[in-house]
């Protein structure tokens, strides 16, 4: 597997890893007002709106490939304004592919670029209570969780939680920090 920018074709397979609208709403955090969305939707939203990020270059959009095929997307955002930590969001891995540690090798990735390439030194990332798989794939990788209380967020009509979870630069790399 390997990482590359999000090209607007990769739009199309994404979105159809989304099998209903439940999985669509754990994917996109609720971002967006309608459900299905469309090819359209996903490339203005990255490219004609910057993510949604007020911010000037700081939303990437990545895409897994495995043989040239996306099999898993993220995005990347500079959150706090000083280029220090960088907050992943919007991961989907192919509904197909789930389960097989798809997920758990793109996330070793993004935090390897997120510390060696990018940077940074911390990286955050939100997960619903409610999607088990992802929060044990977050911790897996080393993500801690920040605290107890919980962001509650209304979506569908039901009440879900937010895990809040981060791992910094000093607690991946170690000594080889400076």
């Amino acid at each position: 597997m390997y990482l590359r920018p999000y090209k607007k074709t990769d739009a199309k397979t994404i979105i159809s890893w989304c099998e209903d609208e439940t999985v669509f709403r754990k994917w996109t955090s609720d971002r967006y007002d309608h459900y299905p969305i469309t090819e359209n939707d996903m490339n203005e939203k990255y490219f004609d709106h910057n993510g949604d990020c007020s911010e000037e270059d700081n939303f990437y959009p990545v895409t897994a490939c495995e043989d040239g095929v996306p099999v898993g997307h993220f995005i990347l955002r500079y959150t706090g304004g000083d280029h220090t930590v960088l907050r992943i969001g919007f991961v989907i891995v192919d509904d197909k592919k789930r389960g097989c540690g798809y997920g758990r090798k793109m996330i070793q990735l993004a935090i390897e670029y997120a510390f060696r390439i990018a940077g940074a030194k911390r990286l955050t990332i939100g997960v619903f209570e409610n999607n088990k798989p992802a929060y044990h794939c977050y911790k897996a990788a080393g993500f801690r969780e920040l605290s107890l209380e919980k962001e509650i967020c209304e979506i569908a009509g039901e009440k879900w939680a937010i895990a809040e979870l981060e791992l910094t630069a000093e607690e991946y790399l170690g000594d080889t920090v400076k």
